[in-house]
This record gives structure tokens, C-alpha cells and sequence, in this order.
């Protein structure tokens, strides 16, 4: 049975900061000061209290889900189909035929010149998860999309990994940053040193790396997730 990986990461309630690494023995907030954990007494002896994190950060590491890709020899050939079977007539059908994909390869030909190496696509949102139950609720998925695989595929349910799950109520806004931090450390390991991977179909180890090309999400999101400016006078300049 292979379990795949994941983490409860405490958060400050007011999105201040993760008791993550170097944080994780405190208990409150080093920005706002507002304790970790909220304390609920027995109803039975009336005495003992169970200290319950006021908010929990669901994190997923991507980086055995990458690794799982190229466990199967099918999955594993399907991988490289964007350098060994796509067509290539100067028509746009796939993110390997864009520019932005071509640059990536042009600017770090080490990364380039090994097409097992991953291209990914980060997309997040809010939404509510009680449906008309509730209205003022939102919760926010980090969903990466690998864009190596052939585009009958890549935008299928198994090959969209959800990376974080960011708790409610209400919506992160700018300090969505906070909660990405898990992440953003695990995406700079796969692309500086990456992570030693055996390929089912070459039968053979190989080093895997992987890049963000691209994040997708509404203009709002968007605000948030890059930090620039999604309203007023300036949004657009």
C-alpha cells in the first residue's frame, strides 16, 4: 500500500506566520500575539482540556507524486511526449510549442536538455465548500498542473495534484504568500539540486527537476498571487 505524504501545518488565525521548521514550538503568533491553539474542557470530568490549533494548513508534497509519474511504464513514456511525439508545423497545440516554454529551455539548456524534467502549472482559487449551507466561507486549493504530458492528458483529474489546501474562512487575500512557503521550499529544492528518479520505462535513475511556467487563475486571484495590482486606477499600467 503506498501512502503518499502530507502535513498538518498550524497557522496563526490571523495569517500572520505558519509554526512551521524553526516556529513550530511556539505558542502564539510572534506578529499579532494571538495564541495557537483554542482549549475545549472535558463535559465528563470536567477538568482535563484538549488544546485544539484555531488553524490548520493541509500540505501535500508534490515531489513523490512527480517521482510516482515515472513508476509506470506507460506514464513514464507519456512524460517526454512533448519531445519526442509532438508535432512540431508552427501551430500552437500544446505549452512546449509556446514561447515561454522554448525561452525556459534557451535560457537553462541544462534543464532544457532533459525532457523528463517537469513544466508546471500553478492555479488557485477560493470556494465555498457547505454550498448554499453557507455563504461566507472560502476555502483555497493550490492545484499544479503537469504540462509535460501529451494535452489529451494533462488536464485530467490524476495528473493535477493538489499541492496545499488553505483553510477558511475567510480568504487568505495578500498573505497567501504565508501559506505557500511550504511549497515555494520544496519547488526550489526540485529546481537547484532535484531529486534522484528511476525511470520505469528507460529503466534507468535520473535526476528530476522541475519549474513553474505559469500561474492561472481570475484577475483577483491573480492580484494575490503575484502581488501586483487588481484594481484601482494603476491595475492595468
Amino acid at each position: 500500500n503506498f501512502m503518499l505524504p502530507h502535513q498538518k501545518i498550524h497557522a496563526c488565525e490571523n495569517d500572520c506566520m505558519l509554526y512551521w521548521k524553526h516556529n513550530s514550538g511556539l505558542d502564539a503568533c510572534q506578529t499579532c500575539g494571538v495564541s495557537r491553539y483554542t482549549t475545549e474542557v472535558d463535559e465528563t470530568s470536567r477538568s482535563s482540556k484538549k488544546r485544539i490549533p484555531r488553524k490548520v494548513l493541509r500540505y501535500f508534497p508534490i515531489t513523490p507524486r512527480l517521482q510516482r509519474l515515472y513508476m509506470s511504464r506507460h506514464t513514464s513514456e507519456d512524460m517526454c511526449w512533448h519531445g519526442l511525439s509532438r508535432p512540431e508545423d508552427g501551430f500552437l497545440r500544446h505549452p512546449a510549442d509556446s514561447f515561454a516554454w522554448k525561452q525556459l529551455d534557451l535560457k537553462f539548456p541544462t534543464f532544457g536538455d532533459e525532457m523528463r524534467n517537469v513544466r508546471l502549472g500553478l492555479a488557485s482559487d477560493g470556494f465555498n465548500p457547505f454550498g448554499k449551507c453557507s455563504s461566507d466561507y472560502s476555502i483555497w486549493p493550490v492545484l499544479l498542473t503537469v504540462y509535460n504530458l501529451p494535452p489529451w492528458l494533462c488536464m485530467k483529474a490524476p495528473f493535477i495534484l493538489m499541492a496545499l489546501l488553505i483553510p477558511g474562512k475567510e480568504s487568505p487575500g495578500n498573505d497567501i504568500d504565508v501559506y505557500l512557503e511550504p511549497l515555494i521550499d520544496e519547488l526550489k529544492v526540485l529546481w537547484t539540486s532535484g531529486v534522484p528518479t528511476y525511470d520505469t520505462f528507460r529503466q534507468e535513475t535520473f535526476t528530476l527537476r522541475a519549474a513553474i511556467l505559469w500561474i492561472i487563475s481570475d484577475f483577483p486571484a491573480y492580484g494575490n498571487l503575484s502581488s501586483w495590482s487588481a484594481n484601482g486606477k494603476f491595475v492595468c499600467s
